[in-house]
């Protein structure tokens, strides 16, 4: 690997560090590394890779996708290449991927379909677009990041209240028939129950996203 390409790659990541102000795990220093040398590789043979999740990259982790935007600034002025945006997106990625520990980049993917698609499940249980930008919304995704996170990495909360659940059944009904919904969807896919715990937390944040 060119030893322009690594010390751009140390820039890029000097940066992220700066911007998210988080710890990164020290394997981004190699993963990134090789994902910018064949990504470079790819242009210079013009071939282009189109990113899926380009749009949930930038409405769910939208600070890591400014760092790939800032990371395309970087290589187009130290190594003269200029990546298309999907790039971006793809090195968002592994920024999410070096936040999250013994957490995989297939799993990190497999985390941001989950949560596009526990959102779409809310869209169409109430018929409604969310505001994407209030505050409820933006503390909703902070939950279902920390959310999905744990159920890739197998950690369950345990139940504390179950007559609070009982409670929100009655006062939040419809929320609480989304909140079900969203139980079969990670049943059927990732064969995980949810505790009843979990289930409250969804249900209130439900509420307060289809609300605000």
């Amino acid at each position: 690997m060119p030893l322009e390409q690594i010390q751009a790659t140390n820039e890029i990541i000097s940066f992220a560090k700066a911007s998210l102000g988080k710890k990164l795990s020290q394997n981004i220093y190699i993963s990134l590394a090789d994902h910018i040398n064949f990504a470079i590789e790819r242009n210079g043979q013009g071939i282009k890779v189109k990113n899926a999740l380009l749009w949930e990259i930038k409405k769910l982790y939208n600070h890591e996708y400014l760092v790939g935007k800032e990371a395309l600034s970087i290589i187009k002025r130290r190594l003269n290449v200029e990546l298309p945006e999907d790039e971006a997106g793809f090195i968002a990625l592994h920024f999410v991927n070096a936040l999250m520990d013994d957490i995989s980049m297939e799993k990190t993917t497999d985390m941001t379909k989950m949560i596009q698609n526990i959102l779409n499940i809310i869209k169409y249980h109430f018929n409604l677009e969310l505001d994407e930008y209030s505050i409820h919304y933006e503390r909703f995704i902070t939950h279902l990041k920390f959310f999905a996170q744990r159920i890739f990495m197998g950690v369950t909360i345990e139940d504390q209240d179950d007559q609070f659940l009982e409670v929100l059944k009655t006062k939040y009904r419809k929320e609480y028939e989304c909140t079900l919904k969203i139980k079969e969807y990670i049943h059927s896919e990732f064969n995980w129950a949810l505790s009843e715990d979990e289930m409250v937390y969804l249900t209130i944040h439900i509420n307060r996203v289809t609300n605000s």
